[in-house]
């Protein structure tokens, strides 16, 4: 029996995906969406790969009977286009921005387009020359690239996604661009870039001069010559600054990121889609689909008393196998809006499949969050679906051949004859989770109970945490009070009548330490070849010091980028503690020690 939609997920559902005829009404309900898009996406078995009515139809069981169980969602575009005349399902796009009027303009046009049908888009604007810069044929000056960002910013402003949701894009600028701290504060004044995720691409070599206090060169993007040197140190603490200030800029580690490009004959990566987890060469599109861990757990055999959870292991193995081949007919099915993107999303063929409700199984499971164990959990079930995705496209590869460019990537050096380039990466899993009822990505619970605003236009949604009722009933503590306390502030912190074991258990973002976050992400992103979006939640009163620790700690572990969020840096937040009052510091939070996070 296909579980129950919560009140917020059929909202969602309604406002967004559900189908309308030409008058605005429903022609759809939930399992009428699930059908068509699994109908659609089957089709490819037969109408691409030669196999039987039979055989799609088969599969198309499999895919719906998933879907409707919430155990696997693909990206929002696929829900909403796939089975209509848009055809187009892919979420991330990178687009190259070339130092020229046509170049520019051309990136924004497509832009428009992909946002148009409901993907998100990511720039390097790293090739724009400075401003300032002679323009030889036109005998004026370059006016730089922040300035044109915020011709592709007012375009998003004007584009509706799918015409469902807001556009969202990504940008970014090398550490060593000659105008890279006026790109830096571009979002300081509070009401700039709204459209944007901001990201330096910063170097192992900028890294390391900022730890050591010593100098650092801006390079120029076209002719290559080298500027004054300048500290490094101070250029990082530019960084940091903006960032506890605005939450932008994140950072991209562009080093390893491109010491897992799959592909590094076919160019170097130097650009992200908007929430930073799929690096992406230029024209690249990857089709994202999740996981539901919180559906992985059954209530073990045997016992009695209050049941008792545990992780499935078979059920979790097999819906990695059967998700790998669903987002393979994606890529199939799929309509991309330029001959550039369609061509080289089908030479390699990306794909990234990850998780959500990582934070409700740890709850079902009675893992702490904060904890090491929390990690080591992590580490195994990333690596089980790593060891799977891989057998999975092995077995994709020996039915309809390897990706085209497979003779160009680092696949076929270590004889790995796959289907795809990539398979794992962590999204954040932002409307896909509300449908499924469940945490977003890998993040932890952001509150027990908050305001999430920017999601149905004007309308807010109120939530309360499900998995903490039921708990507080089953252990008899469930009381009037503590839900008023929770309407308050969000969290268990301070609340009468709640033992030590129960707030450790439901702790949220904002009372768990940078390296109970950190632990988390570096956890996962050892066995993803993509990437993970993840933020590193800090209270109101954290440093601008708590915020260069985080970056330090980052580079060290080897993730492929950071973002940070201090609460209330924003004048608006998507997530709000409580549904009523602002919330009270939370007195723990323990300053970022970098050496800490080394697992």
């Amino acid at each position: 029996m296909a579980p129950v939609l919560t009140e917020n997920a059929v909202r969602v559902l309604e406002a967004r995906y559900l189908r309308r005829d030409p008058d605005g009404e429903l022609v759809e309900s939930p399992d009428g969406l699930f059908r068509r898009v699994a109908a659609a996406v089957a089709k490819a078995e037969q109408e691409s790969f030669g196999g039987s009515e039979a055989d799609a139809g088969g599969w198309e069981e499999a895919f719906f009977h998933s879907l409707a169980a919430l155990e696997f969602l693909p990206n929002s575009p696929t829900l909403m286009n796939a089975g209509t005349p848009l055809g187009q399902l892919s979420a991330c796009f990178v687009l190259p921005v070339e130092d020229s009027m046509g170049g520019i303009f051309e990136s924004l046009k497509l832009m428009a387009l992909i946002q148009q049908s409901g993907g998100g888009t990511g720039f390097s604007f790293s090739k724009l020359r400075p401003r300032g810069d002679r323009v030889q044929t036109t005998g004026g000056e370059a006016s730089g690239p922040v300035s044109f960002m915020r011709i592709f910013d007012c375009a998003t402003d004007n584009i509706r996604q799918g015409g469902r949701r807001r556009g969202a894009n990504m940008a970014i600028l090398s550490v060593d661009h000659p105008d890279i701290l006026e790109f830096i504060d571009a979002k300081r004044d509070g009401s700039s870039f709204r459209n944007f995720n901001l990201s330096v691409g910063v170097s192992d070599a900028f890294m390391r001069a900022a730890a050591a206090d010593t100098a650092f060169r801006p390079r120029h993007p076209v002719t290559g010559k080298e500027g004054p040197p300048a500290p490094a140190s101070e250029l990082f603490r530019r960084i940091v600054e903006a960032a506890w200030g605005t939450g932008d800029p994140g950072l991209v580690f562009l080093d390893a990121v491109n010491r897992a490009n799959p592909t590094p004959e076919l160019g170097r990566i130097e650009a992200t889609n908007p929430c930073g987890e799929v690096p992406l060469l230029p024209y690249e599109a990857c089709n994202l689909g999740s996981i539901n861990l919180s559906r992985m757990v059954r209530v073990a055999p045997g016992g009695s008393g209050e049941p008792r959870h545990e992780l499935d292991w078979e059920k979790l193995r097999s819906t990695t196998r059967l998700a790998v081949r669903f987002l393979d007919n994606v890529v199939e099915a799929g309509r991309r809006p330029d001959p550039r993107i369609e061509e080289t999303v089908r030479a390699n063929r990306k794909v990234g499949l990850g998780v959500m409700g990582f934070a409700e199984m740890l709850i079902l499971l009675g893992v702490p969050y904060a904890g090491e164990s929390a990690a080591a959990l992590a580490e195994e079930i990333i690596e089980c679906m790593r060891e799977e995705s891989h057998a999975a496209s092995m077995e994709l590869a020996r039915e309809r051949g390897v990706f085209p460019n497979f003779e160009k990537s680092v696949h076929a050096e270590r004889g790995h004859r796959l289907r795809n380039a990539t398979l794992l990466s962590i999204a954040p899993t932002g409307t896909i989770s509300i449908i499924a009822g469940t945490s977003s990505g890998i993040e932890p619970l952001f509150a027990l109970a908050y305001r999430r605003s920017h999601v149905l236009g004007d309308d807010t949604l109120l939530e309360l945490n499900p998995l903490f009722l039921a708990h507080a009933r089953a252990q008899g503590v469930y009381s009037e009070e503590i839900v008023e306390h929770l309407c308050r502030q969000g969290s268990l912190a301070k609340c009468p009548g709640i033992g030590e074991d129960t707030a450790r258990l439901f702790q949220t973002a904002l009372e768990i330490a940078p390296e109970g976050h950190l632990r988390i992400q570096a956890a996962f992103q050892r066995h993803v070849d993509n990437a993970v979006s993840k933020t590193i939640n800090l209270p109101q009163a954290a440093t601008a010091d708590d915020v260069a620790a985080v970056y330090r700690s980052a580079w060290e572990l080897e993730l492929k980028g950071i973002t940070i969020y201090r609460y209330g840096s924003k004048s608006e937040q998507v997530l709000e503690l409580g549904t009523g009052e602002a919330p009270e510091e939370h007195e723990h939070f323990s300053h970022c020690d970098p050496h800490s996070c080394r697992l």
